[in-house]
């Protein structure tokens, strides 16, 4: 589990979005998942193919990350691979209350509707971002993300971070 002084030298991260509507949520979700280092995105549905033609995903990470399109969310998965459901249902875990666990997938349901109850009946945990009303797909992707980030010890830190992450016209000092 990721505690605050685990490493994350073994870990594994997968996005698994249920059949996703919005192009610009999938291209988004691709982008945090750059960013946040993510070891592949799968989804489920027929809707992706809508997202293929718009790219909201400004840094390519479709190019790095695998993005799978598969018939079952949870197949093919390793055994240790926790599943880690993301959803506002009844008696979930509030994420900042979450320990993550080392290998995960992370589900999300689609953008006007909800995970499957037979996923969320399989889940290891599941776990919602305790806002007043629904945040977007890709907003909680992130809010995910940096909340795994933000818990784990293993974080590349300092100025040669911030030169490699920023725009290539930014040359700001503090």
């Amino acid at each position: 589990m990721l505690t605050s002084n685990s490493h994350l030298t073994h870990s594994y991260v997968a996005i698994g979005l249920t059949n996703p509507k919005s192009p610009s949520n999938v291209g988004a979700v691709m982008r945090a998942a750059g960013c946040y280092r993510v070891d592949a995105v799968r989804y489920t549905g027929v809707r992706y193919e809508k997202a293929v033609k718009f790219h909201t995903d400004t840094k390519s990470a479709a190019r790095h990350i695998p993005l799978d399109g598969v018939d079952e969310m949870l197949s093919g998965l390793d055994a240790d691979t926790k599943i880690v459901c993301v959803e506002l249902a009844e008696g979930a875990t509030p994420l900042p209350a979450f320990v993550h666990p080392e290998k995960a997938i992370y589900v999300f349901g689609p953008e006007d509707g909800s995970i499957d109850q037979a996923v969320i009946s399989k889940a290891d945990s599941v776990v919602y971002v305790p806002t007043v009303g629904c945040m977007n797909l890709a907003a909680t992707v992130n809010v995910l993300l940096y909340d795994r980030l933000a818990k784990s010890s293993n974080v590349e830190q300092g100025d040669d971070l911030i030169r490699q992450s920023r725009d290539n016209r930014n040359h700001l000092i503090v």
